[in-house]
């Protein structure tokens, strides 16, 4: 049985992904800041028959919590078959490049950015022990440079300060990861959900969750001969899937 952590897997898009992959025969490691809505997410899980979870308390914004979490993996398992980086956090909108305090973009950061950075570090080793690894990185269509310099683009005027640069730089480390384990059987790409109504945008999104979800999950499972080093977006590429850089 394949197995997969999840981070910021206790509501949301993150739970609809555990919930995908439980259906899909995965074991989810169910990672949650707070452990007590952790547990909820995983009983309202098993209570759909959905047995094969467990929750693993991890904050991605404290090094001492992701390397807690990697030892209490560690005692549970010696290979993790995928990471999914779904943790982050938007901020109030509006956010003005001029007037947002320096202390908003380093906390933005934090999350979104050397979050992804150091889950990914710190459980390397457990992912090199699958034939078949998987990280997958959720990002945001608003991370795209190139959508974001093109007037047409319908969120073309969406521009939250320190999100966007957050979601770019995710989406360049996902780029320089991927060449990194090119000669390796890993895939690791990025994935834009799309915009959904979640409590992350005050449910103003158009997209549902299960939809958002599947686009994670997707990537999450793919096979063999998958590319690498991809940024997928059928939400705002619907043509071909793929969102530019």
């Amino acid at each position: 049985m394949k197995t997969v952590l999840i981070t910021g897997a206790n509501k949301s898009i993150g739970y609809e992904t555990a919930r995908q992959l439980l259906q899909k025969g995965y074991y989810v490691y169910l990672g949650s800041r707070d452990i007590k809505k952790g547990e909820q997410a995983v009983g309202q899980l098993r209570s759909e028959g959905l047995n094969n979870v467990e929750t693993i308390e991890i904050d991605v914004d404290d090094l001492s919590s992701i390397k807690a979490a990697r030892e209490v993996l560690g005692g549970k398992t010696q290979v993790l078959d995928v990471l999914i980086n779904n943790a982050g956090i938007g901020g109030s909108i509006p956010q003005s490049p001029l007037e947002t305090d320096i202390s908003f973009f380093k906390q933005v950061f934090e999350t979104n950015f050397f979050g992804v950075i150091s889950m990914t570090q710190a459980f390397m080793d457990l992912l090199r022990n699958s034939p078949e690894p998987r990280i997958v990185n959720v990002t945001s269509g608003l991370g795209s440079l190139t959508l974001q310099n093109d007037p047409s683009w319908k969120h073309y005027h969406v521009k939250p300060a320190s999100y966007v640069p957050s979601k770019a730089a995710l989406n360049a480390y996902t780029i320089v990861l991927a060449d990194a384990l090119r000669d390796t059987p890993f895939k690791v790409n990025a994935v834009d959900p799309g915009y959904t109504a979640t409590d992350f945008n005050n449910h103003t999104g158009p997209g549902t969750v299960p939809d958002a979800a599947a686009r994670v999950v997707k990537a999450a499972v793919m096979g063999p001969d998958g590319p690498t080093g991809l940024f997928f977006s059928d939400d705002n590429v619907p043509e071909t899937g793929i969102s530019p850089w």
